[in-house]
């Protein structure tokens, strides 16, 4: 069957029909303008099935490029799952929404296929740790989408095909590909991926993954423990501590590789990082609502915070800069029958790419994991009912630090377990504000979790 000129979708359906998927990254903001930038027809069909790059512009000025993976039919199969409009003849839709549809993309990594597009070349590769899937392998959604959209092909492998696109390698891919050639055991290993070269850029489009059978979400796991088994849960949290010291350690193992050998950080990019949180405080302490009870112990506390952070700045320094994993907390690990698995290398999504590039220091994933028991002790109590017994987040706290300290190259940290938890405490306070942020536009009920956290730290005794 012809594809059709997918470039003559109706813009305005475009962008309300991105506007209802979970990937669309961009919901907070008014978005003016749709058009499509470039299409590359995987297979002629039925069904057809094509890649297409969409920008969404802004009123601010600024712009992002997302990836559509398309499924076509015939307007009188009355195809209406995941329905996006008709164009010459031809019901468009997500492809992903249609298992015959999403089924070319295994048959494409089994050819090892190269197709060139008009504008670009789209690449699919394979790696030689794993066999290459079946062509005629079975593809179901897995889960709920988040930023971006998975399918599990034949039970044993992970399509994630990344929605929004920009210029560079993927870090997931680096991250994966680096990892999986090294060997290290907790991760789901690369098996291949998809590349998009052209004359809008050079991206990475998705990347296949070892399917991990029988994991156990790790947010899901702390919250359903603390309702059960709270200290079983308690630990745990040592093995997954050492995991992610061993991940660490092996991130920085490589002095000859560019993109990995570990940095040492200069005086400027210290004072870079404090400056920086220090605004952050700032702005965030003059706007705080005076009306909402929840804020009470922080309210009127913002020099005290700056100063913390002030006097936390000058005694925790030192250690390297890695490449990390830049969004890590338990909803980002599996605990598989055999072993803990950390999973999304991307980075936080919405940040910029060469951002999430960015070699830091490995405690702000520390930070990151930290405050994800603090919000699962107030999610169980929120969500489930259950509440955490008392010193239980202390207790998972202390657990994990032990087993990260015990496993990670100590040369990556301020020397000394006293002065790396100084700076964990800096890492972990820009972590709080940032959410304390994030609550009051998004989660009013969630405040107090933030709210508790800063007040903790203002509390701790310096070192």
């Amino acid at each position: 069957m012809a594809t059709p000129d997918l470039t003559a979708l109706d813009e305005e359906r475009l962008g309300e029909w991105l506007l209802g998927r979970r990937w669309f990254g961009s919901k907070a903001e008014d978005v003016s303008q749709t058009h499509v930038l470039d299409v590359v027809t995987l297979d002629d069909g039925p069904p057809a099935v094509a890649i297409v790059a969409v920008e969404a512009r802004f009123p601010t000025g600024t712009h992002a490029i997302y990836q559509l993976l398309l499924g076509m039919r015939a307007a009188d199969d009355g195809w209406t799952a995941d329905r996006l409009d008709d164009v010459g003849g031809l019901t468009v839709y997500d492809a992903f929404a249609d298992p015959q549809a999403a089924a070319v993309i295994p048959r494409l990594f089994v050819e090892g296929a190269t197709i060139e597009g008009e504008h670009a070349t789209v690449e699919f590769r394979w790696g030689d740790e794993f066999d290459r899937p079946r062509p005629d392998a079975t593809v179901r959604a897995m889960g709920a989408e988040q930023s971006n959209s998975s399918v599990v092909l034949d039970d044993t492998l992970v399509l994630k095909l990344f929605r929004r696109l920009e210029a560079g390698e993927n870090p997931e891919l680096e991250m994966l590909r680096f990892l999986t050639s090294r060997g290290f055991p907790n991760i789901a290993e690369l098996a291949g991926w998809i590349s998009y070269s052209g004359e809008l850029m050079d991206a990475t489009l998705g990347v296949v993954q070892r399917f991990v059978a029988g994991g156990r979400d790790g947010w899901e796991l702390a919250l359903d423990e603390i309702g059960t088994d709270p200290e079983a849960f308690v630990a745990r949290m040592a093995e997954l501590g050492a995991v992610i010291g061993r991940m660490h350690t092996a991130l920085a193992s490589d002095g000859s590789d560019p993109a990995f050998a570990p940095e040492e950080p200069s005086q400027e990019s210290t004072s870079l990082i404090t400056a920086t949180i220090d605004e952050q405080i700032e702005r965030l302490f003059v706007d705080l609502p005076s009306d909402n009870e929840a804020l009470a112990p922080i309210a009127h506390r913002g020099e005290e915070v700056r100063d913390r952070l002030s006097l936390l700045s000058h005694i925790g320094s030192g250690g390297r800069l890695i490449r990390h994993h830049g969004d890590l907390h338990l909803g980002q690990t599996l605990l598989a029958p055999d072993r803990w698995i950390v999973l999304d290398f991307e980075g936080e999504p919405a940040r910029p790419l060469l951002e999430r590039r960015r070699k830091r220091s490995p405690l702000r994933d520390v930070a990151g994991m930290l405050r994800s028991f603090a919000y699962a002790a107030s999610a169980a109590e929120l969500q489930r009912g259950a509440t955490a017994p008392e010193g239980w987040e202390e207790r998972t706290r202390e657990a994990f630090l032990t087993g990260y300290f015990g496993n990670v190259d100590p040369s990556l940290l301020p020397p000394g377990e006293a002065n790396a938890r100084t700076l964990l405490t800096i890492f972990e306070l820009e972590k709080a504000v940032y959410e304390l942020r994030y609550e009051l536009n998004n989660r009013p009920d969630w405040v107090r979790i933030p709210v508790a956290g800063i007040a903790r730290l203002l509390e701790e005794p310096l070192p």
